[in-house]
């Protein structure tokens, strides 16, 4: 169906807005989102799009983006500290993968040119929907995080010569002939030493004159212009334009430019890389799917077990905690967004027909689709089964603890109480339900003992009934107010000193009878608030009484609300009369400052 440039952009645009806050909702990620909207539109769906080859041939510049970006991160300082992750764990991991998917796909007759790129792209994952996970499951920190996050980066990396490696092995296949290969091997030498002379030179002088301009458009247009040439000029001498964009990125890693930059062409990559998935949506061949169903579930299987085969093992030699091995090989078992790009350029190249082209790309997409399942499962079968595996018995606790104070809940809050009370020789009975934590806390000499806080028998071991006072700092909600209904019901005369997270949370405190409470941000945000005063000019005698008074008057607008914070309607009549009140306080006394100085007192 043939539309104009504006209708087309309508129908791309509403497709993503529509298909990818959806998938988000519903847990799939934003590349599975415009996936499915290039699926819903194309040939293979509403068919409101026909022409798919035009509309990927340009979002493909998306990926050049893409790759510029990533080589504006890559700064050899943070290359050098994470070198080992990165270089050794990373090369272990596509390499094994790349290996066992080359070997399966020798053995059932595939010639080696096309198993070998096949396995190559394989071999990597997907980057957009890996650390979204990882950022919304907050793993990042964990050891599956982080050497997730370095296989990734490697990745990234290992694509540049594998789609290099393609015209290579495309020119081999076509025609045989390797004439003029020196004059090309001479010609792509002289072309990186002059990008890596001009970026140096010549780039970084014209960014500095723009930027002093003060226009920011002709900036991002610079940005733009540099990229695109870059990129065009790599083609000329036959490599991809990815590989310049990369190149060009590197080459400004450490420019004084280089967050300017990012910022400037971020908006261009993300919209351009989210037309070139749903391009790809749209390119996705479901006449191959439906001419051969089983063969490519087949493919897909086989794909999935031994690429997760492979990660499993890794974690082992990773040093990944037994109970996020699976969810490691999980998170990096898909195809990724760069292996669309290397079988387009095989198909380019002729290293393989269309429609193994074809049939890659939707053994790609599938395995897209399929990790949200993956997790899924691993959510609601594996987590489960290892957590009561891991679980182990409560610590034996001393029964020398009289006098103490027991704090339950050791992280970053809890961490900064029992450091002051221990200062002060406080004796501390401290409980926690993360061995990971404890173990590391014990080597710097707390005294931590590992158990379920909210069981009684365990406080009564910690010594409850003879303590001086529970530091309740749980950061989980539900199970901070579980430990303090057990204190009240079992231990009615031990004080309880609590950490709330919110204000809901410290009117569920009160409700229990808690009385000494503190919110674990409003202190150091009001002292923060303070400073920001006397940054805007405010004295510092000044800045401190607004902070007092703002104080007294949020404790006390609490305090007046907590009767009511259960009638929603009440709640928020009452929170509206407060902040009202508050703002007519500090008019008056900023009133009374003006009068003040006026008549010159100040």
């Amino acid at each position: 169906m043939e539309h104009s440039l504006l209708t087309n952009a309508l129908i791309y645009l509403a497709a993503a807005v529509v298909a990818v806050p959806l998938a988000k909702r519903l847990g799939l990620g934003a590349v599975l989102g415009y996936l499915l909207a290039g699926m819903a539109i194309g040939p293979w769906g509403l068919k409101l799009i026909g022409d798919v080859q035009d509309i990927l041939h340009f979002s493909e510049f998306g990926v050049v983006l893409l790759l510029f970006v990533i080589g504006l991160e890559l700064e050899p300082s943070r290359l050098w500290s994470l070198r080992r992750q990165i270089f050794g764990w990373g090369t272990a991991q596509v390499l094994l993968v790349a290996a066992a998917l080359f070997g399966a796909a020798l053995l059932v007759g595939i010639d080696w040119r096309v198993a070998l790129i096949a396995s190559l792209g394989l071999s990597l994952s997907s980057t957009a929907i890996a650390l979204a996970t990882l950022g919304e499951r907050n793993l990042m920190g964990t050891p599956a995080g982080q050497a997730g996050f370095a296989l990734l980066l490697f990745q990234d990396i290992a694509a540049i010569p594998m789609i290099a490696l393609v015209p290579v092995l495309g020119v081999a296949v076509a025609d045989g002939a390797h004439a003029g290969g020196w004059q090309n091997a001479a010609r792509l030498v002289a072309v990186i030493a002059g990008v890596v002379v001009g970026g140096r030179y010549l780039v970084r002088p014209a960014l500095r004159i723009i930027a002093k301009a003060g226009m920011r458009e002709i900036f991002t247009a610079f940005a733009l212009l540099l990229v695109i040439a870059i990129s065009l000029l790599m083609q000329w001498v036959g490599m991809s334009m990815a590989l310049g964009a990369f190149m060009a990125g590197v080459l400004l890693a450490d420019s004084e430019y280089r967050h300017a930059l990012e910022t400037d062409l971020k908006p261009f990559k993300g919209l351009l890389l989210g037309l070139f998935f749903i391009a790809v949506g749209m390119s996705v061949d479901f006449g191959v799917f439906l001419a051969k169903p089983w063969i490519i579930l087949g493919l897909v299987l086989g794909f999935l077990a031994i690429k997760l085969a492979v990660l499993f093992l890794l974690s082992f030699r990773f040093g990944i905690a037994r109970g996020q091995r699976w969810l490691f090989a999980f998170l990096l078992s898909q195809g990724g967004e760069f292996a669309f790009v290397v079988f387009g350029a095989a198909a380019t190249a002729r290293v393989f027909a269309p429609e193994t082209g074809s049939l890659l790309v939707a053994v790609v997409a599938l395995s897209m689709v399929s990790t949200p399942l993956l997790l899924l499962f691993h959510d609601k079968v594996l987590e489960p089964r290892y957590r009561g595996q891991n679980k182990r018995e409560p610590d034996a606790i001393d029964d020398d603890n009289e006098g103490h104070v027991i704090i339950a809940g050791f992280g970053r809050f809890g961490q900064i109480i029992g450091r002051l009370l221990n200062a002060n020789r406080i004796k501390l009975t401290i409980l926690d339900h993360d061995p990971d934590q404890i173990e590391l806390l014990r080597r710097f000499g707390f005294k931590v003992f590992y158990g379920d806080a909210t069981r009684i028998d365990l406080l009564t071991a910690a010594g409850a009934a003879k303590a001086r006072a529970l530091v309740l700092a749980i950061d989980d909600i539900d199970d901070s107010l579980a430990l303090a209904d057990a204190v009240r019901e079992n231990f009615p005369d031990l004080p309880i000193l609590a950490r709330a997270r919110n204000v809901t949370h410290m009117y569920q405190l009160m409700d229990r009878g808690v009385t000494i409470i503190e919110r674990e941000t409003f202190e150091s945000a009001l002292q923060l608030g303070r400073r920001a005063l006397s940054q805007l000019g405010f004295g510092a005698y000044r800045a401190r009484e607004a902070m007092l008074k703002f104080r007294e008057h949020n404790k006390n607008s609490v305090d007046a609300v907590y009767p009511y914070y259960k009638d929603r309607e009440q709640y928020v009549s009452m929170a509206k009369r407060a902040r009202d009140e508050l703002n007519a306080m500090f008019a008056r006394d900023l009133k009374n400052i003006d009068k003040e100085t006026d008549q010159g007192w100040d």
